[in-house]
């Protein structure tokens, strides 16, 4: 494993690198940087790390700048003095969050979540899924929060996504709810076509979360969704059952 450290305080950064080693000797520390140019530089000239372990507050400004200026994909942990940004790391792909001074325990409970995760997330063999990776567009994985735990939820976990007011919930096939940074509008287009369906205004569903499907009253149709509450009404409006029909019939 690869992992870079962004860190300004030159003792907090060698605290750092000695945790890192203690907890696991075989961590390859790739690079130990101090500011968001010379992280910025880094990342755009360089193979990216298996994972960042990054300051919020930097010499030249927040780490959250360099993602504005870096095409990165990749998990981070973020370690800081403030609590005030969780909320803005969690749409980072942030696997962990810990308040300084940073202690073994956190420093291995955010390794551990990594390693969990990305064991989640190995590559398949290529050779036996190409054909579907030809024709698959739509995103694999979601970043989901329970209070102040983030979570991977993969794109075939997913039963289903509800809007309430402004917040939307992904709800996965087990019926946990997380909380999600979309609209339903943009996971439309996030999504494969034809594994979601848009029901209403309020839900859009995974093809293969639909147990049944009923006649409604007025030339509606209603959905029985896997894992749904009694108050999850899922009714196809008429001008919406053919556009359903053609799509659940590919």
């Amino acid at each position: 494993m690869k992992v870079i450290v962004v860190e300004d305080e030159r003792l907090a950064a060698e605290r750092l690198k000695t945790l890192l080693t203690a907890y696991d000797p075989s961590v390859q520390i790739a690079a130990c940087l101090e500011s968001v140019d010379e992280t910025v530089a880094y990342l755009n000239n360089h193979a990216h790390p298996d994972l960042l372990l990054l300051d919020i507050h930097l010499s030249d400004g927040r780490s959250f700048d360099i993602f504005t200026q870096v095409q990165y994909n990749k998990p981070v942990v973020f370690t800081t003095a403030y609590d005030q940004y969780a909320l803005e790391a969690f749409k980072m792909f942030s696997v962990d969050y810990i308040l300084k001074p940073v202690t073994a325990g956190a420093l291995a409970t955010a390794m551990n979540k990594y390693k969990n995760l990305a064991a989640s997330f190995s590559l398949p063999d290529y050779s036996r899924v190409l054909p579907q990776l030809a024709v698959s567009t739509g995103k694999k994985r979601f970043l989901g929060k329970i209070g102040q735990r983030l979570f991977f939820i993969e794109a075939g976990d997913i039963a289903f996504f509800q809007a309430d007011n402004k917040i939307v919930y992904l709800v996965d096939k087990k019926g946990s709810r997380y909380l999600v940074d979309y609209t339903l509008d943009k996971l439309e287009e996030l999504l494969e076509p034809g594994e979601f369906f848009r029901v209403n205004r309020r839900y859009l569903v995974c093809s293969n979360a639909i147990e049944q499907i009923k006649p409604y009253f007025n030339n509606r149709l209603k959905l029985q969704v896997k894992v749904a509450r009694d108050e999850d009404e899922m009714i196809i409006s008429r001008d919406r059952v053919a556009a359903f029909k053609k799509w659940a019939d590919r």
